[in-house]
């Protein structure tokens, strides 16, 4: 593809959100940027919501983990749409009865405030990684299909991602990303359906030929019933359930989009119908990861192998057949969606990491206008910072990043994830001094449990760390209760 026609649908992506970044801020109070004046569609927000959820990892790295992993990933997908039922039904009408901004405030109020700054601070160590994982794999793309080109280095690379991203939500943050994203999950499922159409074509298959192709291929095993193993069905369901309910009904990145809806009634028609769609949506990335290996094996693309012949660097995959086999039109599009992907997977995170370090830790409700817009603009760069130095660090990693990203969150999610279902589900009172303590030992437990197991039994916790976690939080707290209740 023509380095000069890749920067030509950059310029003019790039232009489109500055228009929607424009018209959207034209009337922008103080609390635009955080709440989106609680006026935005459900169905809107609903839509733009898959696009985040879906970022790069599920465009590019659940196709590719399916040559390692089968289909098992819909086991977790099935669980997930559970857990957006526990979101819909319990934690939506708490948020909105408490009026809250920041969603951690609720821990405040439960068990006192050195318990409010330990979640949230849980959720911007878990949002700041998981936004720079998403954000990495994105930017590592653009610079194989266009930066290299220029010689320019992957840390300016970064740099020019995370300034443009500045630019359009600086002004009102979460009032114009309720509808880039909107945008953005277009081009990302556009893509895929143009994708499977370019290699059904090439291949001369049509709709029936290429789902029984799909269907009857090895890698199409749906469920795994080995106790032992990290895709174990009961494993891959439950981590569904709690990652859901945590990294969507626990975080303040997809949540604010949520609360950013006119009522209670609209936020729940928002989240059922974004929990739909974005299952349908992952199922067919997962299929297209299939159609993706039967056309490589066609033209003889071959990934490198481990030891064990486990498939390295899977995330290169699809990026290698769209922009180098597939076609222009395929190519454009893959582009589209993985520019779409890179602004996406990080505009929203750094919107939620301001809003809920300002309310959390700077007393930003207490602040008058020009000392908030300071404030906000200070955080804002702090975390593109944080962003920045994260990405560089994990630079040179391999393998899927999806993988890494439900990893890290079962340490950093697992915590939080213990104070809310304590907090939900019983009366206990706790010496709020301790907490802190807990949410640190917690972690540190799990990870040493899962190795002895791993070490000594061959028993792999897979995804499911995230509810040992979440248990040895709720066990720690259960001991540092107290007798008022």
């Amino acid at each position: 593809m023509s380095t000069y026609l890749i920067f030509g649908i950059i310029i003019a992506y790039f232009g489109i959100i500055m228009l929607i970044s424009y018209l959207t801020s034209r009337k922008s109070g103080d609390e635009s940027f955080f709440t989106g004046d609680r006026q935005s569609p459900w169905f809107l927000v609903a839509f733009g919501m898959v696009g985040a959820a879906l970022s790069g990892v599920t465009f590019v790295s659940v196709p590719g983990m399916v040559g390692n992993n089968n289909f098992y990933f819909f086991q977790f997908i099935l669980g997930n749409v559970v857990g957006y039922l526990f979101i819909t039904f319990v934690l939506i009408p708490l948020y909105y009865r408490l009026k809250l901004v920041s969603i951690y405030s609720y821990l405040k109020e439960r068990f006192g405030n050195h318990t409010y700054k330990t979640g949230s601070l849980y959720f911007l160590v878990s949002q700041s990684f998981g936004a720079s994982l998403r954000l990495l794999l994105a930017a590592k793309i653009l610079q194989f299909a266009f930066f290299d080109k220029f010689g320019v280095p992957f840390f300016l690379t970064v740099v020019i991602i995370l300034m443009l991203v500045w630019l359009y939500t600086n002004k009102s943050g979460i009032k114009t990303i309720v509808w880039t994203d909107t945008m953005q999950t277009f081009f990302l499922i556009l893509a895929a359906l143009v994708t499977i159409y370019s290699i059904t074509t090439s291949m001369e298959l049509s709709l029936g030929e290429s789902v029984s192709r799909v269907t009857s291929h090895p890698y199409f095993r749906v469920f795994e019933w080995e106790n032992k193993s990290g895709n174990n069905f009961f494993k891959q369901f439950v981590a569904g359930i709690l990652i859901a309910i945590a990294m969507m009904g626990l975080d303040q990145n997809m949540m604010q989009k949520t609360l950013t809806c006119k009522n209670r009634w609209d936020a729940q028609k928002n989240t059922l119908s974004f929990s739909l769609i974005l299952a349908v949506t992952q199922f067919l990335f997962l299929g297209l990861g299939i159609l993706l290996y039967i056309y490589a094996d066609s033209v003889g693309v071959r990934l490198p192998v481990d030891e064990n012949g486990a498939f390295l660097d899977t995330d290169t995959l699809f990026p290698d057949l769209a922009l180098n086999h597939l076609g222009l039109i395929t190519g454009i599009s893959f582009l589209l969606g993985i520019i779409a992907a890179s602004f996406s997977s990080v505009d929203s995170a750094l919107t939620a990491l301001t809003t809920s370090f300002s309310y959390d830790f700077l007393d930003m409700s207490s602040k008058t206008g020009e000392e908030r817009k300071k404030i906000k603009n200070r955080v804002l760069f702090g975390f593109s910072v944080v962003v920045f130095v994260i990405i560089m660090a994990f630079s040179g990693s391999r393998g899927d990043v999806i993988s890494l990203i439900f990893k890290v969150a079962g340490y950093t999610y697992g915590p939080l994830l213990g104070l809310y279902l304590m907090g939900m589900f019983s009366q206990i009172s706790v010496k709020d001094r301790w907490v802190p303590a807990v949410c640190i030992l917690a972690p540190v437990l799990t990870y040493a449990s899962s190795v002895y197991l791993k070490n000594s039994f061959n028993f792999d916790f897979g995804f499911i760390s995230i509810a040992v976690n979440a248990g040895f939080t709720m066990a720690g707290l259960w001991i540092i209760r107290t007798k008022k209740n």
